[in-house]
């Protein structure tokens, strides 16, 4: 049997929250996959989130747009992604991003660590990235926290869905 399973799942509570946190991920899974739905107190339109593995930060490589520009950087010292809103985007609008990282919990690589996210907000301008990251560790990835990228906190009714992905006998993986 292949498939995906929830290991966790937060929703950030009335008044928000530095991180979401997710500790003791078991190494009993093929990849990990993260489904985010962010906003934060950051007072602009848009901000990225950040991720750490085992309190850890890695590198990442970033492909961005907004429907006019685009461009490309290089965040040597964290792993982070575009796809949070900001305190002053639509209200009641999250930004949502997506995170993958396969084979989490060998010891003997690197951790890639593929991450998309869409800023969502009623106005021309809206933000969409593409990203890939390293984590220049070879320690199994068992804690992964999430964090503004320049806001202070997560807003209310933000969230993160933590999923362990098992491959199949036949060597892919199957959504059931």
């Amino acid at each position: 049997m292949s498939g995906w399973t929830v290991i966790g799942h937060v929703e950030v509570p009335s008044g928000g929250q530095a991180t979401i946190d997710f500790n003791s991920i078991s190494g009993s899974y093929t990849d990990l996959a993260i489904m985010l739905s962010l906003r934060t107190n950051r007072n602009a339109t848009y901000d990225d989130f950040r991720i750490q593995l085992n309190s850890s930060d890695g590198t990442s490589r970033i492909l961005y747009g907004d429907g006019t520009t685009r461009g490309t950087f290089t965040q040597p010292t964290i792993l982070t992604s575009g796809g949070a809103g900001g305190a002053t985007t639509t209200s009641n609008t999250f930004g949502n991003a997506f995170v993958y990282i396969p084979n989490y919990a060998s010891t003997t690589t690197n951790k890639s660590v593929l991450m998309d996210g869409v800023q969502e907000h009623n106005a021309q301008t809206a933000y969409q990235s593409i990203n890939a990251g390293l984590w220049s560790n070879n320690a199994a990835v068992t804690a992964v926290k999430i964090q503004p990228g320049d806001g202070t906190l997560l807003s209310q009714y933000s969230s993160a869905t933590l999923y362990g992905i098992t491959k199949g006998s036949s060597g892919g993986v199957v959504v059931s």
